[in-house]
């Protein structure tokens, strides 16, 4: 039986997150239900991680083991005519039958959206966070510098973050676009512990409205402490941008979200 990887791209708006819950659509669910419909039977799909609610994705990576044998077309043209305009399939490949999205993973990207004019934006409101207060972004590069390395990250961890330990890498962290307009921050790492990019972006957001002094960061990181550091960003400016793979398995796993 095939093992079939595919990287989806959703809006998250519309739900509880990627994984299936008691309380609202997810992603996972409606993935799976169309397999379901294409497949003629039910599959489990695995994803490289868990988005949030309203979190949205361009490069989500699931995995499954089909019963049938489909040529991969079927599983973009033919899934895509199955799921909600929302969600998409982008691309359709057959991998080794232990290839496990989540571990076999040796980074990922991650994108925080922000719309900094003066006033709303009616087309940005589900996909931007929008501050109206001008941001300095030299200020805020300054602080996002301490950042980058190996450290513990639990100033930025939420308190229901599950993560067996807060050690996490950040190997780059990158501040673009312009003040009163939009910028994005895109933040690669080998794995994230939970609501840490956006409890990076609420508290980088702090020291660009100026409320916070440049060297407030390294002090916040030192702390490990959660209630040292700025607001969690809301939701819906984060994206999964892409999921990193090496040629076949890693020899080393890295941390699990």
């Amino acid at each position: 039986m095939p093992r079939i990887k595919l990287t989806l791209e959703y809006e998250g708006t519309a739900y509880v997150g990627w994984q299936v819950q008691p309380n609202g659509p997810s992603v996972q669910e409606l993935v799976e239900a169309a397999l379901a419909e294409l497949l003629g039977g039910r599959v489990r799909v695995e994803a490289a991680g868990r988005t949030d609610a309203g979190v949205h994705a361009l490069g989500q990576v699931a995995c499954f083991t089909s019963p049938r044998e489909l040529p991969l077309t079927a599983y973009t043209l033919g899934l895509n005519g199955l799921l909600p305009e929302d969600i998409a399939v982008l691309r359709a490949e057959e991998v080794p039958p232990d290839f496990d999205p989540r571990r076999w993973s040796l980074g990922k990207r991650y994108r925080y959206l922000i719309s900094n004019r003066r006033g709303r934006s009616p087309l940005r409101r589900r996909t931007h966070w929008e501050l109206f207060q001008p941001l300095d972004l030299v200020a805020m590069r300054e602080a996002a510098a301490c950042l980058v390395g190996r450290y513990d990250f639990s100033s930025f961890r939420a308190a229901v973050c599950q993560a067996k330990h807060p050690v996490r890498e950040i190997r780059a962290l990158a501040i673009e676009g312009a003040s009163g307009d939009e910028l994005s921050v895109t933040v690669d790492g080998t794995a994230f512990l939970r609501h840490m990019v956006r409890n990076l972006v609420g508290s980088l957001a702090e020291v660009g409205k100026g409320r916070r002094p440049i060297g407030w960061m390294a002090e916040v990181l030192e702390a490990r402490d959660r209630t040292r550091s700025g607001p969690t960003a809301p939701a819906h400016g984060l994206y999964l941008v892409e999921v990193f793979y090496g040629q076949g398995r890693p020899q080393r796993l890295v941390e699990e979200d």
